[in-house]
């Protein structure tokens, strides 16, 4: 009986991530990836054409950096919408009236996230191999990938709570940019150019270490860097799958809660 249950919880999980995903393909999000990608094409030619000197440099930072930008934006939205979608026409509550636990729904949607997520930042990967050693390309599309995946958890996290697109949307942008910027923000507050109160420097730095030692380090995955001077190595990769864990357990661990808390 146990065995069964098992079984049967495994096979709605994959059911609900093959959904998930015909959503996607359905919803034109290939189309979007592939607009962005020649999109970034385009631009990065541009800069390149009006660039002085390092063209092909600026041309492969560019890029790099559209395309994660991008693909954060399609797969935030994409979730987010999809959730919106769900709650409105009364999925969720059918699915979670079934004999089936909550943690199965959820780990179907995120699943079926996770691969629209692979599949974006495989479609980035393989444009940026085209214009820089493989191995680099490899590294910089494994922790986008990483990156995309935590920004789906998030915007889970944020349909779950607030059930709004607006509040969600902003929600997973404010996250984003901040998770992106509070590493070159310490280093400003650490390094004041004009002289002022001390406390009050004090307190700035200590409320940027505080926001710093909750978020994660954005700024560490997928790096533009790595594509310019193809400095990428092993303990990158590995740190950025260290804190990808770490926020990832988090983000599910509070979407779960949040679920079962719930009355549908």
């Amino acid at each position: 009986m146990t065995m069964s249950r098992g079984a049967s919880g495994v096979s709605a999980l994959a059911a609900i991530a093959r959904v998930v995903v015909l959503e996607a393909v359905r919803g034109r999000v290939p189309w979007l990836m592939l607009a962005v990608l020649l999109a970034g094409v385009a631009l990065s030619q541009f800069a390149a054409q009006v660039a002085i000197t390092e063209s092909r440099e600026i041309a492969h930072g560019l890029l790099g950096a559209w395309l994660r930008v991008a693909g954060v934006f399609v797969v935030a939205l994409f979730v987010v919408t999809s959730m919106v979608r769900d709650l409105n026409d009364k999925s969720m509550e059918l699915v979670l009236a079934l004999a089936l636990p909550r943690a199965v729904y959820l780990g179907g949607r995120l699943a079926g996230y996770a691969a629209v997520a692979a599949g974006c930042a495989a479609a980035c990967t393989l444009l940026i191999a085209l214009f820089v050693p493989p191995l680099q390309a490899a590294a910089w599309g494994a922790t986008l990938a990483l990156e995309l995946l935590i920004v789906a958890a998030l915007a889970l996290l944020c349909l779950l709570t607030l059930n709004h697109v607006t509040l969600g949307m902003s929600a997973v942008i404010a996250f984003y940019l901040l998770a992106r910027s509070i590493d070159a923000m310490r280093l400003i507050g650490s390094n004041p150019i004009a002289a002022g109160d001390r406390d009050l420097h004090a307190v700035v730095t200590a409320v940027l270490d505080g926001v710093a030692f909750v978020l994660p380090d954005l700024s560490r995955f997928a790096r533009s860097e790595w594509l310019i001077h193809a400095n990428a190595s092993a303990s990158d990769v590995a740190a950025a799958c260290a804190q990808a864990g770490v926020y990832l357990t988090l983000l599910v661990g509070a979407a779960l809660f949040d679920l079962q808390r719930k009355v549908l």
